[in-house]
């Protein structure tokens, strides 16, 4: 009687309903108790690119000899022009921007399709929307990957923020392009494209420059400096990134706009409520991220913004103690990521991180739940992770979550239904056996009311439709049992009273019938308590009549 013999199959269907329901979300669950760990999440890690914003940028403004630009158009589509002062350049006045498209082009990897009037990118996001810049600047990729043979290339990676292609030039020379973060790549430049030439850049050049950096961030774009280096081609010539990412000649600047999803932001706004707080992590400019944050909601005046060189400078202990404050980490690496978990870790935190690259893959793992991107992720990310996004989207996180709290209530009610019933009849047994009674139940009716009167509505209630203010409470403690006071308090009252009723029935009908009839009587009254108890049992919260059927 005290063992309840449905609970493991009724849990397990449990769990597998809701990763079923999660697939519908868009969120694949790669291990099993990573449903349940999902509902009691208290912070959420997460990534800009792609994530929180649509992963569709445009370059919106070019910075090139000093002179700023515009560029109108959407998307990866090829409509669209180079503007400045208002007016369309000419192809006389078109020779900086030329400059600043040949290495737009000249280290891209990416390419465009268009597939039922859609213009879609295939490869780096970021990329695609340089290789369109550069098209509308004048350049040409296919000339370029014609005319200039591609030597040698060097990736970009989260720690050097840059990437560089070496090509063939016409007349032997090799050239390295180079696109990366703006403040990254000026220490390493010697010398600016001035528009009729090159000259050594000085220190006011380098202010200028960060200048327009911030003012393009400040707008909300993610920006990306460009330079070049020339080389002689021999045997001896050390291609690696090292060797090639130095004594650059600065060229311009590509601000490009990725707009919020609109989705991300009512998720935000959904988690805030949930008790969630939700944290950017980015490799992008301070500005620009600051920006995204404080649109979709994520960053307010009172929150803390940092960078990468910052949270050097920090001890852990010094983390520790400020993570709760801070929204926003920018220009962060890897590494980086792997500390602020650990931090919140710290502070008792059940954490859940985004990831996408191959770097990423120790925060995963070190995350409480890790979530790898469906899309940009890489397969590293993805053997890493608990949970996979199939479209790149944060809204989708959220919804898990959702799920997972659901799930959870409805094992908690599950379980909580069926000790209170196995104790009624536990108790019930006991009584009867301790005054000399004879026992009220066989064998064979505690088998039909575990498996058969227990049995189908405990399933029923670990499929519950989730709760509509799931997420309205506070996520609760890692600390926090699933058989809490509160818990053993109703299952012991239930059982309790169940026993009682029953017992009084069972001793007046035993005074005038048979046992047999004494234990019938007993038979019913617990299996119509269990049934009825079941329609309470939905909700710890609410009354019953509060509650919908469906």
């Amino acid at each position: 009687a005290a063992v309840p013999e449905g609970l493991p199959a009724v849990v397990t269907v449990a769990l597998a309903l809701g990763v079923l329901r999660m697939s519908r979300r868009r969120a694949l669950v790669r291990r099993l108790p990573a449903v349940e760990t999902l509902g009691s999440t208290t912070v959420i890690c997460t990534d800009k690119t792609g994530t929180l914003t649509a992963g569709e940028m445009t370059v919106r403004r070019l910075y090139v000899a000093g002179q700023r630009y515009e560029v109108s158009g959407r998307g990866y589509g090829p409509d669209g022009e180079v503007h400045f002062e208002g007016k369309k350049v000419e192809e006389q006045n078109a020779a900086p921007l030329l400059e600043l498209a040949t290495i737009l082009l000249g280290c891209n990897n990416a390419h465009l399709v268009q597939n039922e009037g859609i213009w879609k990118v295939i490869g780096n996001p970021t990329e695609g929307a340089l290789l369109v810049a550069g098209r509308k600047a004048g350049g040409n990729y296919d000339t370029i990957e014609t005319e200039l043979p591609k030597q040698h290339e060097n990736p970009f990676d989260s720690d050097r923020k840059r990437s560089s292609v070496v090509r063939l030039m016409p007349g032997g020379k090799l050239r390295a392009f180079i696109n990366g973060a703006p403040e990254m790549l000026l220490d390493r430049c010697a010398s600016l494209y001035v528009g009729n030439g090159v000259r050594p850049m000085a220190d006011e050049d380098r202010q200028n420059i960060l200048a327009q950096n911030t003012a393009m961030a400040q707008q909300a774009l993610r920006v990306l400096g460009s330079a070049y280096r020339d080389m002689e081609k021999n045997a001896a010539v050390d291609l690696r990134a090292d060797a090639v990412e130095r004594d650059l000649v600065f060229v311009g600047l590509s601000g490009m706009y990725d707009p919020p999803r609109q989705e991300a932001k009512e998720a935000v706004a959904t988690c805030r409520a949930a008790g969630i707080r939700v944290v950017m992590i980015s490799g992008d400019h301070l500005q620009t991220a600051t920006a995204i944050a404080r649109e979709i909601g994520i960053a307010t005046d009172n929150d803390q913004v940092i960078t990468g060189v910052e949270l050097d400078k920090m001890s852990d202990d010094e983390l520790r103690q400020r993570t709760a404050k801070i929204a926003v980490y920018a220009r962060v690496s890897a590494e980086h990521k792997l500390r602020i978990i650990r931090a919140w870790k710290a502070n008792d935190a059940i954490v859940a991180m985004t990831g996408d690259g191959v770097n990423d893959a120790p925060a995963i793992k070190g995350a409480d739940i890790g979530i790898a991107m469906g899309i940009s992720g890489t397969e590293v990310t993805k053997h890493a992770a608990d949970m996979i996004v199939t479209d790149d989207n944060f809204a989708s996180i959220v919804a898990a979550v959702k799920e997972g709290r659901g799930i959870y209530d409805n094992i908690r009610k599950t379980l909580q239904y069926l000790l209170a019933g196995n104790s009624g009849e536990l108790l019930l047994m006991t009584i009867c056996i301790a005054v000399g009674l004879p026992t009220p139940l066989l064998p064979i009716h505690l088998l039909w009311i575990n498996l058969i009167t227990d049995g189908l509505p405990a399933l029923c209630l670990a499929t519950d439709p989730i709760d509509p203010d799931v997420m309205k409470r506070q996520p609760r403690r890692r600390s926090e049992r699933i058989m809490d006071p509160r818990f053993l308090r109703t299952m012991f009252l239930t059982g309790f009273l169940t026993a009682a009723v029953a017992f009084a029935v069972f001793v007046y009908v035993l005074k005038g019938g048979t046992t047999e009839t004494a234990r019938t009587y007993a038979f019913a009254v617990l299996v119509v308590a269990e049934l009825l108890r079941s329609f309470g049992a939905r909700s710890e919260i609410k009354p019953v009549w509060q509650i919908p059927f469906f």
